[in-house]
């Protein structure tokens, strides 16, 4: 096991995929070769879409079960376990990893030996977002790994199991990749306007709302963004991105 860093940790935001990414040939790949190039953090602080709640509440500190927070899917995707070991805070409720937080970290640390804690999603407002992602910021030089997770794109009704893309799935993800590439979070932070289709790309905004508490996390690291992982899954933009 190497030993965790000493270093400022970057900032990452990526796209988590649902249960069956663990089946797909090529993106639990990406994920372990993304993880082995990053330092080993000291700890994990995760913000997933799929937990909304206000004020921001900060999840279970000791290992707990998984939150299977979804439907439908074959029996053995509700066997996944990732007992990841909590973290010394106080006064916190007991509420598992939920599937944006465990399914990308299955693939990037499968031996759960990092402490996790997930924090919630208090608001989708991406303005307040970047805020709270400066105020966790410091926590980078302390060895954090800071991973706000969600979905490049987000409409259910674009999933294609024959691998289709549309043209709004492309023109968002196109559009998102020039944003980044220029720095531009005035855009970005506008995204529902500035972007073409942006309402259809995600027709609710939970999945690219933890992009901005990434970037508020890695502003100071902006010049250096850059696409870790891109392409598509099932119709659905997988652009996952790291500052710093």
């Amino acid at each position: 096991m190497s030993t965790p860093t000493t270093e400022r940790m970057p900032a990452l935001y990526l796209s988590h995929g649902a249960p069956p990414l663990a089946d797909d040939p090529v993106w639990p790949g990406e994920l372990a070769a993304w993880s082995a190039d990053l330092p080993r953090p000291k700890a994990i602080l995760m913000v997933s879409a799929h937990w909304e709640e206000a004020p921001l509440a900060i999840g279970a500190v000791r290992t707990l079960p998984l939150v299977y927070d979804f439907w439908g899917f074959p029996e053995h995707y509700y066997q996944v376990r990732y007992a990841a070991p909590g973290t010394p805070v106080q006064d916190v409720p007991d509420r598992g990893l939920d599937h944006g937080a465990y399914v990308p970290l299955v693939e990037m640390y499968p031996d759960a030996d990092i402490p996790v804690l997930q924090v919630s999603l208090p608001t989708l407002d991406p303005q307040q977002l970047l805020e709270i992602g400066r105020k966790l910021a410091p926590l980078r030089d302390e060895g954090v790994l800071i991973v706000g997770s969600g979905f490049f794109t987000h409409n259910l009704r674009a999933l294609s199991p024959d691998g289709r893309i549309t043209s709004v799935m492309a023109e968002f993800d196109d559009w998102g990749r020039r944003a980044l590439d220029a720095r531009d979070l005035d855009a970005l932070l506008d995204f529902e306007h500035k972007a073409p289709a942006g309402r259809l790309a995600h027709p609710r905004t939970e999945h690219f709302a933890p992009l901005f508490v990434t970037l508020g996390a890695g502003e100071a690291d902006l010049g250096a963004q850059r696409s870790v992982i891109d392409g598509f899954w099932m119709g659905l933009a997988k652009r996952s991105i790291q500052l710093g």
